[in-house]
């Protein structure tokens, strides 16, 4: 009797030991398992592809805002429709003239046909993201109403959506005021093709007081923008209500929009 129940000890000691075991090797998993960053491939057409790693510990809404459209082929077919030399390429506006963002309806199925737009993930809009914006890195575009009023600093900030711009040169007046949420890692070289495309000054900048020239004359085009994610669900970001322009300016006037029928 005394044998079984050493036995049954022995075997009962063992276990224990193999649960630590297990237990520990799930902790040492855990804590040595290296997460890989989301890495973005972007096809532009007659240029090459451009690949970036994204950063959601520094910008989750902006990562998993990025993710989704990207993965649900919402870039595929539009281009950079401004470039400024020495200074970035934008794209992601599927107007293609600087003014488009996405809509629900593009981050999910069923979704309502409306724009939204997401939080500004930078140091001025309270949110401890600090890479600055070096060549290459990958930054999200946004509205400035401030030149309007200074009481429209948030809505400023946070009236992203789709489209977003790579540095072609390091600009610091950028720095803590956008938000800033990838970096090339291969085809920096392809930036700097598409960078050097001929532009011309914007349809109608004559009349609105715009000088910029930045408009390709021949838009480069995203074939195809595809994130590899490793498995891991970024989720969807919230969605904010965008700063409507039009009727703010009405009410500075007194006008009631409802009020306004088209002629």
């Amino acid at each position: 009797m005394k044998n079984v129940k050493n036995i049954i000890w022995i075997i009962a000691l063992i276990l224990i030991i193999v649960l630590i075991a297990v237990i520990g090797y799930g902790y040492y998993r855990n804590a040595t398992m290296e997460v890989k960053n989301p890495v973005a491939t972007m096809e532009v057409e007659n240029f090459g592809t451009i690949k970036f790693e994204l950063y959601p510990e520094l910008a989750p809404e902006t990562i998993a805002n990025f993710v989704t459209l990207a993965n649900r082929g919402f870039y595929d077919g539009l281009t950079f429709h401004r470039i400024v030399k020495d200074f970035m390429i934008q794209g992601g506006d599927k107007e293609g003239t600087g003014q488009g963002s996405a809509s629900i309806s593009d981050l999910k199925d069923g979704g309502e046909d409306k724009k939204y737009s997401i939080k500004g993930e930078f140091i001025s809009n309270g949110v401890n993201n600090k890479l600055k914006f070096d060549e290459g890195v990958i930054g999200m575009a946004r509205n400035d109403y401030t030149q309007y009023s200074s009481s429209l600093a948030e809505d400023s900030y946070n009236s992203g959506s789709s489209q977003f711009f790579i540095m072609t040169k390091a600009t610091s007046s950028l720095n803590g005021n956008y938000t800033s949420f990838g970096k090339v890692i291969e085809g920096l070289d392809v930036v700097h093709k598409i960078e050097a495309v001929e532009v011309k000054a914007a349809e109608g900048s004559e009349e609105g007081g715009n000088s910029e020239v930045s408009t390709p004359v021949n838009p480069p085009k995203i074939t195809s923008l595809r994130v590899e994610t490793d498995g891991v669900d970024y989720g969807l970001p919230e969605t904010l209500t965008p700063f409507d322009y039009t009727s703010w300016l009405y009410k500075q006037y007194g006008i009631d929009p409802s009020s306004m029928v088209s002629q």
